[in-house]
């Protein structure tokens, strides 16, 4: 066997070194895929949890939002809990409004093509009034602002960001008591609406039975919304 010279060996090296530093500037110029990069989903559903839940979407959102997959199996849906109290300070609502306003925004900016849905339970329906542009409490909101200045309330969604609300829908909604249900609202939020109460709910109806305003989560209604709302969100583009 003829033996390696310290030569050749350097040259066998240096090749060596050359294809290693080589093959290590491929790696660094191929860029690698971003891990924040977020895939757009199909539907967004922003939901506003009723008085005394958790954080998060509620027992109700939670129950629409798994209907609504149900019913659309070839579409991603997400959900986006809406951050406010949801304590018995009701005027705190309008965090909500706010920054539900927000995450829509931020939503539509990058992901245009989402198709959103309003929805929410209780004082969460009434931070859906707000950004539809419904007074959750009718005039006897108006007559606190007389005295007290605007309080309670918030301004509606933007009027570029409508287009993108596919559908809203509301479960044990303060305004329905006041003769301002969500199928109320100006176009093009009450053609978009669907406003659920069950008989005796006294928080949106004129029933008193404190016990009719739980368990909307099992109801019929949840199959229900989620049908009405599937119907909304299927077009590929966001509505007109």
């Amino acid at each position: 066997m003829g033996r390696v010279t310290f030569p050749r060996m350097a040259a066998r090296l240096a090749a060596i070194a050359t294809v290693f530093l080589s093959t290590a500037a491929v790696l660094i110029m191929v860029p690698a895929p971003s891990a924040t990069a977020a895939t757009c989903p199909d539907v967004d559903v922003v939901f506003g949890r009723g008085t005394g839940e958790p954080v998060g979407i509620g027992r109700v959102g939670q129950a629409l939002v798994d209907a609504l997959q149900s019913q659309i199996p070839g579409k991603t849906v997400t959900s986006y809990a809406v951050n406010y109290p949801a304590s018995y300070d009701f005027l705190t609502a309008q965090d909500g409004a706010v920054d539900a306003s927000q995450h829509i925004r931020t939503t539509v900016q990058q992901c245009p093509n989402t198709r959103v849905v309003l929805g929410g339970y209780s004082q969460g329906a009434a931070v859906v009034d707000m950004l539809i542009g419904l007074p959750p409490l009718g005039n006897k909101l108006n007559a606190l602002g007389d005295k007290f200045g605007a309080v309670g309330t918030a301004a509606p969604l933007a009027g570029d960001l409508a287009g993108n609300v596919a559908a809203i829908a509301v479960f044990g909604n303060p305004a329905t008591k006041f003769s301002n249900p969500a199928t109320s609202a100006a176009a093009p939020y009450g053609a978009r609406a669907i406003d659920l109460c069950k008989d005796g709910d006294p928080i949106c109806s004129r029933g008193r039975n404190p016990f009719a305003h739980d368990g909307y989560e099992t109801s019929p209604f949840i199959p229900q919304a989620a049908e009405f709302v599937a119907g909304l969100v299927s077009p590929a583009s966001p509505a007109s």
